[in-house]
């Protein structure tokens, strides 16, 4: 493991200042309690976005602005929180959240998010249920669904909705015709899709699920969301164009490249195949896009200097650190790379999150000198993820079945990686849903108009 003191002098001297910091918080990389401490203090701010517990709120999910995609998130870190620091102050409140928004169809598809429910939404559900069969995190009770199912059913109704009408294949933003985005194709979706298939492949042992990430990488590929020169993944494009490449929206997120990295980290620990390392690697050079040149810390490229990244985008490098963390241990000829990166991203998550009542809330930029007078859900899920995945090789990697997994999958329907492309009949039948959602959703309108 890489110390402290193998880092080049630029980056001790810079740590130093901070750590010397009067009013900073104290993060020793060298030292696991000075680690995990630091976590607490994140974890617990993160926590105090969340009334879900409280009479009349909706378990499961955070305070207003925040989105439903970004609940699925939080709880994800709050698990590896509990797997890295064997802290479960938070784990019946994770367990509890994530039984009560699955849904009727135990595929986290909630009918009170269907009016804004995106691919994207759908898959940060599906990575923490995965997540929490992975880390052998609690079992529901026997008559609860199980977290291996779960992330199957968020598979199958996802690849079930690859969309061969425009694009030539891919996944849409949206889920229903009537929410804004359904025109457009984006890489995220698609990463999601990407990346449940992945660790289904590794989890399960079932090679289909490799064939649906090869898929899906292709895909990505040949529309032109992969710049295989640079391997930059730009943002997405509207369908009513064939997405094409004139109007690719060329915006680069952490997210997109966290989890395609990650995803093909998975498939090069499950296959052992050059492809995947060689993907996987060149991936992991193309992010330093996402790491200042002068300081070597984290930020959101696309939104963060200019201080436009909205609330959602505040939460994106959150994910980019979490899948740093499982690509370090999938693949481990990244670590050292990855591990430099976090290292080098924690003197500026210390002197950031100083702000608030508490002396210890988190801002939105790590590059300046002090708090940014912002905070949020997502300012405090990324700095979590950013310390606590300095511990990944003080844990287990990702259970398998075969390996100590202990979560049983779906054993009584048809699916799996099996799952065909919609055919005229079922695109039929998935209109007349969206049709009934909408006229529910106008019905409620005129109700309370009246």
């Amino acid at each position: 493991m890489r110390t402290l003191l193998s880092l080049p002098l630029s980056i001790l001297l810079l740590v130093a200042n901070f750590i010397n910091h009067a009013s900073a918080i104290v993060i020793d990389v060298n030292n696991k309690d000075s680690i995990t401490h630091a976590a607490w203090v994140f974890a617990h701010g993160l926590m105090t976005y969340y009334n879900g517990n409280q009479t009349g709120q909706t378990p499961g999910k955070f305070v207003s602005p925040y989105y439903w995609w970004e609940a699925g998130a939080a709880w994800g870190s709050l698990i590896d929180y509990w797997f890295y620091t064997g802290d479960d102050t938070y784990n019946e409140q994770v367990k509890s959240s994530l039984l009560f928004q699955v849904g009727t169809d135990n595929n986290y598809m909630p009918a009170n998010e269907s009016t804004s429910e995106g691919n994207d939404d759908q898959a940060f559900w599906g990575f923490t249920v995965m997540a929490a069969a992975e880390r052998n995190f609690s079992n529901p009770d026997t008559n609860q669904p199980q977290w291996l199912a779960l992330a199957q059913a968020v598979f199958n109704t996802m690849a079930s909705r690859w969309d061969m009408s425009t694009c030539n294949g891919g996944l849409r933003w949206q889920i229903f015709q009537f929410n804004n985005g359904y025109d457009y194709k984006n890489t995220i979706s698609n990463a999601g899709l990407f990346m449940m298939a992945a660790r289904l492949a590794r989890y399960t042992d079932n090679s289909s699920y490799v064939d649906w990430a090869e898929t899906t990488w292709n895909w990505t590929e040949s529309v032109g969301f992969l710049d295989t020169e640079s391997y930059y993944f730009y943002d997405g494009a509207h369908t009513e164009v064939n997405c094409a490449k004139w109007n690719i929206t060329k915006y680069q997120w952490t997210y997109n490249a966290g989890i395609f990295m990650a995803g093909s980290a998975y498939l090069y620990n499950y296959t052992g195949s050059s492809l995947w390392a060689q993907r996987t690697q060149s991936i992991l050079d193309s992010i330093t896009i996402f790491f200042d040149s002068d300081t070597g810390i984290m930020y959101e490229v696309a939104c963060e200097k200019s201080k436009t990244c909205d609330i959602d985008e505040k939460a994106f490098k959150a994910i980019l650190a979490r899948f740093m963390g499982l690509t370090a241990v999938l693949a481990p000829f990244t670590y050292n790379t990855i591990y430099e990166h976090l290292v080098q991203t924690v003197p500026g998550i210390a002197q950031s999150c100083v702000g608030g009542l508490d002396d210890v809330t988190c801002g939105t930029t790590w590059l300046e000198v002090g708090w940014d007078n912002t905070w949020g859900l997502g300012q405090q899920m990324s700095a979590l993820e950013v310390v606590q995945n300095l511990l990944v090789q003080d844990v287990p990697a990702p259970y398998t079945a075969a390996t100590g997994g202990s979560s049983p999958g779906i054993t009584n329907v048809t699916g799996g990686g099996n799952v065909k492309v919609l055919t005229t009949g079922d695109r039929a039948g998935a209109g007349i849903l969206t049709s009934i959602a909408l006229l529910m959703m106008l019905g409620s309108s005129w109700w309370i108009a009246l």
